[in-house]
Formats: C-alpha cells, structure tokens, sequence
C-alpha cells in the first residue's frame, strides 16, 4: 500500500481532526498494515463520537490482533448485546477459545450455524469438529459429535511418504478398483490401517489424502467427539459413527489419538473404560453389520500403549511407521507449502538438507517464522517482499526438530519391548542394530 496516501490523510486529518469519515479511513488503512495499536488510537477517538457497533466491532478487532483478549471481550459482548451478526460472533467465539472457554465458544458457533447454514470456518471446524455444507441430505448430526465430507486432498498433495502410500494402495484403493477380483479370493474391501510415528509427520493428511484418492466419504474424529461423561453414551457415540460410516460407503474413517480409546485393558481399573474397547472391538469386527467398503485409520504417537486385541488380523491387521520426511520428501514439502506465497530464487534442495530430522510440522513453521521475519519489513511500504533461501534457511537455525524427543521415547520400546518385531522400522530409521 502506498504510504503516500496514508502521509496525505493524517496531514488533512490535522487540520480537520472532527472529520469522522476521513479518520475512519486512517483506522481502516493501519488495520490493512496490520498496525493496530495506531488503528485503536483512532478507532477510541471515534468512538467518543460514534458510538456504532461496527466501530467497536473494529476496535474488538485490533484488542484481539494485539492478544488483548479480556478487552476483546468486553466489547464485543456488548456489540452483540446490540446485535448478532455472523462476524460479530465469530470475533466473540475466537476470543473465547483464546480465554479458553470451549464450551462457551461452542455455543457461539452453534449460534453462528443457526443464524447461517452456509457458514463454514476451516479453524473452528477442526476445533469443534462440526462440518456444515449447507445442503439438505439424509445425514443428521443432531448430537454434533460427528460429520461426514469429502475431500480435496490426494496423494501428490503429500510430500514423500512412499512406503505408506504403497501399503496403503494395497490395501485400499486397488480392492476398491478391482473389487470383482478381490471376491473371487473372498477378500473383504476395508479393514484397519494403525498409522504411528512422531507427532507433526503427516498422519492425519496421508488419511485425508487416501478418502481423496478413492472418491470416498470421510469421517474424521477425535477422541473428544467420542468419549462422554455419561455411563452408556461413549458406546452409543462409536455406534453412531460407524453406522454412519455403513449408510455412505465407500467410507473412511480417522481417528487420530486411538491410544486414548484403544488402551489396554490391563492397564485400565474402570469397568466404563473397558466397556468402551470392547464396543469399539465390536465396530471394528461387525458383528452385527457390513463393514464391507469402510476403512478405519488409527493415528497415535504411542502405539506400545494400544490394547494387543486392536492389532489382530480383521481389525488393525497394517501397522505403517510413518517416519519424518526424508530429504526428497522435505524438498517436496517445502515445494508444496511455498506454492502460492511471494518466493525470490528459494533452492529447495537446500532448504531439504538444512532442515534434517525435521517434521511437516516443523517444515511448515519454519516457513511461518520466515513469513513473520518478511512481515515486519513490508509494513514500512505496505509492499509484500518475496521469500529467499536465505530467510527460510534462517528460520530453520532458530529451531530444533521436534521429532527428536519422540524417538528418545520410541527407541526404548524398539529395543525392550518389541518381541513381534512390531518396532523394527524405528531401529532400522535409527540405524540400530541387534
């Protein structure tokens, strides 16, 4: 943005500083620079004159920019004491998981849902796990403990991860492509995929990917949308899921952090949790139903503490290590996470050699340090300024990979409790020997 036009504003605005309008636009124009400690100065003086919704719907705005949480939320309570529009609930639902009232912010989000079908934010609906599409279909979520979607995302939208992709090809998209073949053998289409490693690795993308590649229906969860408070409600909670799962095949569902639901029953004293694993055990087999054409993806970090009945054949019978990114896979990714942003003369292959033992997770944030590096410099001409080799490589000095902490865990359990050989693909990613 051009500061000529922002010099020229606060000149006038000195020789008229009554003028309402024209100290709005110089408010409007430091929130587009992302100075919103300047916006608040003139946003106040307004107010003192304007007292409008929208104008302390602005200043909300530039407390919440600043992490100013508790101001932020006492004025935007009252903006929507005056009325509830989708953004004034919005800005109020984020403030309250910033203050960390979940329950709270749900109940805003439901409000927003209701004041809007067609309202969908990518952010809270990772949170709050409630997907919206806006249509009228047969699936109901009354609970809102569960939804249903397709996907965008394949596997050349995932850097690296071969080995995975194979096993998962295997297993799930040629049966899906060849299901005739596959009856004459009597093999079932579906089953249970147990994908483990360190956190940050891609797990939870290789299974939006893999609903991707089939055209299939995905159901992502957490462990949060299954387990309740009340005796007899988590049970009815996975019964739901894949019942719904059955109604929309082909289906895929993800559940990441399955340790939780899925640990061993040796090491749990109450009969409730017991009774969990044991219905989860039940969905998994269909008993009662057709499982034919569902696939269940496990995610954990922890796979030594799942109960053993998890892993028998019929049920987690593919237990994949999905190890951090290699270097062709880290050049992939940061291809992939670059695509799109202001980048000058970026040498991937560089980049993948500087950032060894590193995550996605880590790949992503150290490309988000960068950004914040280069933000700091375009506020002085409001000119976005490209990324080099040379910041992201800085970014990745200022970091350590967060994969190392998981293997020093990991690596104890290869080498003491690993008498199926079930952890043989970390000793051999650590190169150790026995």
């Amino acid at each position: 943005m051009d500061n000529s036009l922002l010099n020229t504003l606060l000149e006038a605005l000195e020789l008229s500083p009554d003028n309402i309008p024209l100290r709005s636009q110089v408010a409007n124009i430091y929130m587009d620079l992302f100075e919103y400690s300047n916006a608040e100065k003139h946003l106040l003086k307004i107010i003192e004159v304007a007292d409008t919704n929208k104008n302390k719907y602005l200043l909300a705005r530039c407390y919440f920019e600043q992490e100013k949480y508790n101001l932020t939320e006492v004025i935007i309570e009252e903006v929507i004491a005056n009325q509830e529009t989708t953004d004034y609930l919005e800005l109020y639902c984020e403030c309250l998981l910033k203050l960390n009232q979940k329950d709270q912010a749900l109940e805003v989000y439901k409000r927003i849902l209701e004041i809007d079908a067609k309202y969908y934010n990518d952010s809270l609906d990772d949170i709050f796990r409630i997907k919206n599409t806006g249509t009228d279909s047969d699936f109901t979520d009354n609970d809102a403990i569960k939804f249903i979607k397709k996907t965008n995302v394949k596997f050349d939208s995932v850097g690296g991860m071969q080995k995975v992709k194979e096993e998962i090809d295997l297993k799930i998209i040629k049966p899906l492509l060849h299901k005739d073949l596959y009856k004459a053998y009597g093999k079932k289409i579906g089953g249970g995929i147990l994908l483990y490693g360190p956190p940050g690795c891609g797990k939870t993308h290789i299974a939006k990917a893999t609903a991707g590649e089939i055209d299939a229906n995905f159901i992502n969860i957490g462990i949060n949308d299954i387990l309740d408070m009340w005796l007899g409600n988590s049970e009815k909670n996975l019964h739901e899921i894949f019942e719904t799962a059955r109604q929309h095949k082909p289906c895929v569902i993800f559940i990441d952090e399955i340790d939780a639901l899925g640990a061993n029953r040796n090491d749990i004293n109450k009969t409730a949790g017991r009774t969990v694993i044991n219905q989860f055990l039940a969905e998994l087999d269909g008993i009662d139903s057709d499982n034919d054409g569902i696939l269940v993806l496990g995610a954990t970090n922890a796979p030594w503490y799942i109960d053993p009945a998890f892993r028998r054949p019929g049920r987690f019978d593919r237990i994949i290590f999905v190890a951090p990114p290699d270097v062709e896979a880290r050049k992939s990714i940061y291809q992939i996470q670059l695509k799109g942003k202001p980048v000058e003369s970026v040498d991937l292959k560089t980049l993948a050699k500087k950032s060894k033992d590193f995550s996605g997770a880590d790949i992503s944030s150290s490309i988000d340090i960068a950004i914040e590096e280069k933000l700091q410099e375009s506020f002085k001409d409001g000119i976005p300024k490209p990324l080099t080799t040379k910041d992201i490589t800085k970014a990745i000095s200022k970091m350590k990979p967060s994969t190392k902490e998981w293997f020093s865990s990991a690596k104890n359990y290869a080498l003491y409790a690993n008498d199926a050989g079930l952890y043989d693909d970390i000793l051999n990613y650590l190169n150790i020997k026995q």
